[in-house]
């Protein structure tokens, strides 16, 4: 077995479900593959776009006997939140209030810089408004304008049926999008309409979702195990909205059988 495989053995966390300090591989008793989550503020957009990308290959997943668990920074009422909100599973779920695992996996903070006469949540919005134009974040902007010209490469997000609410514009239909550009492939404006819908809803619940800021800019990562616990697959996230190797297609790395 990998030493990182090791580490979430013998790791305890807090699980959202049922409010205890439980081992990472609770359940984990039969599958094919697992996949383990490092996630930053349970309010953060790579955090919530990532649980989406879950959630719409939720049934991939179960077919491909995947199991899925994540650790995200925050606390129960956050996780509670999170969950109801993007659908994750709460048993599969759990919290860590200060990132102490991130920590311990060397996980990228982020951008870190000190301002005098500032405490550490003050600090890390500054750092993290840096890390959104691209300081100490190799990539966001170029993610963020994908978000807005769309992408080719990357599958339709949003059911021509299906109605997206941002409770900022009117609520928009997923045909509406074809409009823009075509159908059967990421449409411009497509995801920047899903992370409005998102920012609004942190926004709107922003105690809940990031009950301590200090933790702002902390990055997450994604590891995937065999049954023997051999590592198969590892992404350590560098930059905001660079959740996955291939954000096109985040899950890619999966290869999901349809």
């Amino acid at each position: 077995m990998t030493k990182i495989f090791d580490f979430f053995q013998e790791t305890k966390v807090l699980g959202v479900s049922d409010n205890n300090l439980v081992p990472v591989l609770t359940n984990c008793q039969s599958y094919s593959r697992l996949l383990i989550i490092l996630w930053s503020q349970l309010g953060d957009f790579d955090t919530l776009e990532y649980a989406w990308w879950l959630n719409k290959q939720s049934s991939k997943i179960m077919a491909n006997n995947i199991t899925v668990k994540a650790i995200g920074i925050g606390d129960r009422e956050s996780g509670l939140k999170f969950c109801d909100y993007t659908n994750f599973p709460q048993e599969n779920l759990f919290v860590d209030p200060d990132g102490i695992i991130h920590k311990k996996l060397d996980l990228y903070e982020g951008l870190s810089w000190n301002i005098p006469g500032l405490n550490d949540s003050q600090n890390a919005w500054v750092n993290l408004m840096l890390m959104c134009a691209g300081i100490g974040s190799k990539g966001t902007l170029k993610e963020v304008l994908r978000g807005y010209t769309g992408d080719k490469k990357a599958p339709q997000l949003i059911d021509n049926e299906e109605v997206v609410d941002t409770n900022l514009l009117p609520p928009l239909k997923g045909s509406f999008f074809n409009l823009a550009g075509g159908k059967e492939f990421q449409r411009p404006f497509e995801l920047a309409t899903l992370r409005l819908r998102n920012m609004t809803e942190v926004l709107s619940n922003w105690k809940t979702y990031v009950p301590n800021a200090a933790y702002l800019t902390q990055r997450g990562a994604t590891f995937l195990f065999d049954q023997q616990g051999n590592l198969l697959y590892e992404h350590r996230d560098q930059a905001i909205l660079g959740f996955a190797e291939n954000m096109s297609n985040p899950l890619s790395f999966l290869s999901l059988n349809s």
